[in-house]
């Protein structure tokens, strides 16, 4: 009999929901979820820009405390991405991957800490939501 081998790589830790808001006109001042008001708390986020570049962003984001959703707005962070990186780069498909903790996040802005090391200290997100806003007005019933 064989002996199954443990695994070298670790399960990513989990931590929160998070919605990226298409929508430049709705803020989400409530949650679309529970309808509790939302917060603002800042997260830094691990972005991956194509190709194999990670971009640390530390934003204030919406925050549903009930549902520990986080809610960032998708014209920011390309904002951000525009000004920070290449022109190239900035175009590029990208992907808001999780968070980390503050002092990882300082510790890689400085440089000092390798994409590796960012990856493997990463809170991957628990779950990827997305909502349709429907605007207010009047609508036929429905039959």
């Amino acid at each position: 009999m064989t002996k199954k081998q443990p695994s070298s790589r670790k399960k990513p830790k989990k931590r929160h929901k998070f919605f990226l808001n298409p929508y430049s006109d709705c803020g989400f001042t409530k949650c679309p979820k529970c309808d509790a008001k939302t917060k603002i708390r800042k997260y830094p986020l691990v972005i991956h820009v194509e190709p194999k570049q990670i971009f640390l962003l530390n934003k204030k984001c919406k925050y549903c405390v009930n549902c520990d959703l986080i809610i960032a707005k998708k014209q920011e962070i390309e904002s951000f991405l525009a000004l920070a990186l290449s022109p190239q780069l900035s175009k590029n498909d990208y992907l808001v991957m999780g968070t980390v903790e503050r002092k990882d996040w300082v510790q890689g802005n400085k440089g000092s800490l390798p994409p590796s090391e960012i990856i493997e200290r990463m809170y991957v997100f628990q779950d990827v939501w997305d909502f349709e806003v429907i605007p207010a007005g009047w609508y036929p019933a429905e039959d």
